[in-house]
């Protein structure tokens, strides 16, 4: 019981925390996406023992280095150079000091600056889309309420009828039924969000869908790496819930999902 509501506090004290920092956007909520891809990264690199080891040490300046670039300079494709800059640098470390670093640590380096903040960095960069005529602040909601808000409905269908397992193997208490029902639950919060702030509910409706498909992916891909590295947790830093990867794992993938169909969809 004790577990329960350490659990529900932290909960509320993080969905506080998101909700303040897209309503005043800009640098707060900046230097929070910031925050939690450098310490998600670092979660990310200590699993693969790289957080002492030069390609990892480089993923962090590189981390600073695409951030402040994604703040200061708003450049088309700085996101593919950040990415190129880093890819040869990583080659570079790995030819210049060969024989010590393997192949597998720089593809997972690499693997790790994609997956965590280049991926979360679309929490920032969708509240700061151009929409017109929309709030971005609205949409930026659409996040967190297809990744954490499919993830709840997921969990009440699949206790409730769930039987065919969706991966037994990755996650034997997830079902098929809960999957589908957590999509349609996502989508349905999304169109009753819609009309409650006058948005237009069928394309909200199917973001929040879409966006709660991956959500799920992103949901198990984070639970691979824990089961091939035989970890319980990434960190300790939200009570409750583990680290920022135990409790983002699914925002990593619906972020850039949200930014790009509202981008497409909602100009």
């Amino acid at each position: 019981m004790k577990a329960f509501f350490v659990r529900l506090f932290s909960g509320i004290i993080l969905l506080a925390i998101i909700i303040a920092a897209g309503i005043f956007g800009g640098d707060v909520l900046y230097a929070l996406t910031l925050a939690i891809s450098l310490i998600g990264y670092e979660e990310y690199l200590r699993v693969f023992h790289l957080e002492n080891k030069a390609p990892g040490v480089w993923g962090i300046v590189f981390l600073a280095f695409y951030y402040v670039g994604l703040r200061l300079w708003a450049v088309e494709g700085f996101a593919l150079f950040c990415l190129i800059a880093y890819f040869l640098v990583l080659m570079a470390v790995y030819v210049f000091t060969f024989p010590k670093y393997k192949t597998e640590e720089i593809a997972e380096a690499f693997l790790g600056f994609v997956y965590v903040p280049v991926m979360l960095s679309f929490i920032w960069q969708t509240r700061m889309l151009p929409i017109e005529g929309e709030s971005t602040s609205l949409i930026y909601f659409l996040i967190f309420i297809c990744s954490w808000g499919c993830d709840t409905c997921a969990y009440a269908v699949g206790m409730l009828i769930g039987k065919h397992k969706l991966a037994p193997v990755l996650s034997p208490k997830k079902s098929i039924e809960g999957a589908i029902g957590g999509v349609v639950g996502a989508a349905l919060i999304g169109f009753i969000y819609a009309g409650v702030f006058s948005l237009d509910q069928p394309e909200c409706a199917l973001l929040c869908a879409a966006g709660a498909v991956v959500s799920q992916v992103g949901d198990l891909a984070a639970s691979a790496i824990k089961r091939n590295h035989n970890i319980k947790d990434y960190g300790h830093l939200i009570p409750g819930h583990g680290g920022i990867l135990d409790r983002f794992d699914s925002v990593i993938f619906t972020a850039p999902i949200i930014y790009i169909l509202a981008a497409i969809f909602l100009q």
